[in-house]
């Protein structure tokens, strides 16, 4: 019942409410990344849905248009020097991601769920579905975001969206949420570029 009608209302009422009150913020952001660079002010790059369907998620552009499209970016080298300052900031503090509002409205993403693969990251969607991952609606944000971020190893990555869904729950729910707002005001587990020495990965979206 909360999964397939609750979540959802709340999706939607607060998606909404969200789009109003970010619609300026979201107009400045978008003037200022076409003073920073020239390029589109928007990003749809083709992401894995629920049930493993596709959809076309929206950000704001944080990279330049030279960058490659479906390229995770834990696969480009030295993704960082890509970035101008002000892109770097957006993507730091996930400014960016304030466009998917309008995916959560649409019913492509939920505000809570694992983050949604890009359509060629055939490895992560592989192992979540060992865990049944693949078959909640993407989110915004998750429990794997609140526990490393970009500095998850995909197994593990995928095992913590395979506890989110045994876990998933209005309370569960809440706790990933505003969790994210301490990841995010403090720039945790952010990294840009290739994977590491342990073999962990950057961040995974354009």
């Amino acid at each position: 019942m909360y999964q397939r009608v609750v979540k959802r209302i709340i999706d939607i009422v607060l998606s909404g409410v969200g789009i109003v009150i970010a619609a300026i913020p979201m107009l400045i952001v978008a003037v200022l990344i076409k003073i920073d660079s020239p390029g589109p002010v928007f990003f749809r790059q083709k992401r894995v849905g629920i049930h493993k369907t596709y959809f076309m998620i929206i950000k704001f552009r944080s990279m330049p248009v030279s960058a490659p499209k479906d390229t995770p970016t834990h696969e480009l080298k030295d993704a960082a020097s890509l970035l101008s300052p002000f892109q770097e900031a957006i993507r730091k503090y996930s400014v960016d991601e304030i466009p998917q509002l309008f995916n959560i409205f649409a019913g492509s993403m939920s505000f809570v769920g694992p983050r949604p693969a890009l359509w060629n990251q055939y490895d992560l969607v592989e192992e979540r579905e060992k865990y049944g991952a693949n078959d909640v609606r993407p989110g915004l944000t998750g429990w794997a975001q609140i526990n490393g971020r970009d500095e998850l190893p995909i197994e593990v990555k995928a095992r913590y969206d395979g506890e989110y869904v045994e876990r998933q729950s209005f309370v569960f729910d809440l706790k990933c949420f505003f969790g994210t707002f301490f990841k995010v005001a403090k720039a945790e587990g952010v990294r840009e570029g290739g994977p590491d020495s342990t073999g962990k990965g950057g961040r995974q979206d354009g």
